[in-house]
Formats: C-alpha cells, structure tokens, sequence
C-alpha cells in the first residue's frame, strides 16, 4: 500500500472521530454537561432569559452582562440535591410547554413586555397556588429556584457590592459630629 494514501486515510478517519460527537446531537444544540445535570442550548437560554426578565439592563449591567445565568447554573449543580435537581429540571421543561401554549412561541421569542407580564402573572399564581396548598409543584419550584438565585447572584456580585451600595466592613464609621441639645438644668 502506497504511504500517502495511507497517511490520507488516516487523517481522515481521526477528523470523521472529533467531528462525530457534534453530528450526533440530532438537533444541533449543544449541551452543557455539569457536574449532575445536563442542560442544552435551549435551556440554558431560558435561564438566561429569565434571569435577564428579572434584572434587565437599564443605565446599570443587567444579568447576561454580569453573568448570572451561570451563576444560577452553578449553583443549581452544586448547592441543590439531585431530587430538587430533577424537580427543578422537570419544572424547566414544564415551564417552557406553559409559555408555548399560551405564546406558540418560545420565551427568548417573546418581547420585553409579554415576558414581564408572563412572569408577573405566573408568580401571582404561583403565590395563590402557596397559600392554597403545602405543596410544591416542579414549575414553581423552578421559578422561585431561578428568581432566588438570580436574586442571590446580584446582590453579592462584584458590581453591586462595588457601585451601587458602599460596603463598610463593621463596626463602620465613627461619627463624632453629632448634634446634642442642650441640656436643661434641674
């Protein structure tokens, strides 16, 4: 056999190998792989949606810009147990099909308004739902996991900590101008 064309076989069999895991993914999504779940393109973009529905960009970074999706992602993986996990994750798709039925379009479809309305709406329901019963549903579970965690992520994000509100570590300050009334003599 001719060394070249062994050679071209070669290299051609090991590009077929690194390019056949991509051509499996039947929808061409990618998938995230965490450490306990697995999210693909789509879902990660509704969290992202949300998040960003929850802390939207206005004169100050919104959630995308400072990165809290993966945040929330994170702390999804590695502060949640794997029965919270399933719940979260079945509430994700269940979450996804209620937009869908109500839109026939997917939430990163949506314009600003019709996601904030959607979402204000869902959590008013959601918090009657609450009151009315004990038990939590996988599509409220997702939401309030989301919306804590993006939440969560915010307020303890460098940027917060940093521009919007002064840390001071404690005691804090000494104040030594403070006005005293004068005191009446008994």
């Amino acid at each position: 056999m001719n060394r070249r064309i062994a050679i071209r076989n070669m290299a051609l069999l090991l590009g077929g190998t690194v390019l056949l895991p991509s051509c499996l993914n039947s929808k061409g999504n990618k998938v995230v792989q965490l450490k306990h779940i697995t999210l693909d393109d789509d879902q990660q973009t509704l969290i992202a949606e949300i998040a960003e529905t929850i802390i939207p960009k206005t004169s100050t970074p919104g959630a995308k810009d400072l990165k809290l999706p993966e945040f929330v992602l994170l702390m999804l993986d590695d502060c949640y147990n794997k029965k919270d996990q399933l719940q979260i994750l079945e509430g994700l798709t269940a979450f996804n099909n209620l937009v869908k039925s109500k839109f026939n379009k997917d939430f990163a479809n949506l314009s600003i308004k019709e996601r904030e309305s959607f979402l204000n709406d869902f959590e008013s329901s959601a918090k009657q739902a609450q009151k009315n019963s004990k038990s939590t549903d996988s599509i409220n579970a997702f939401y309030w996991a989301i919306k804590q965690q993006t939440v969560f992520a915010y307020t303890t994000s460098q940027y917060f900590m940093t521009k919007q509100i002064v840390y001071e570590l404690v005691p804090g300050r000494y104040n030594v101008h403070v006005p005293v009334k004068k005191l009446k003599s008994a």
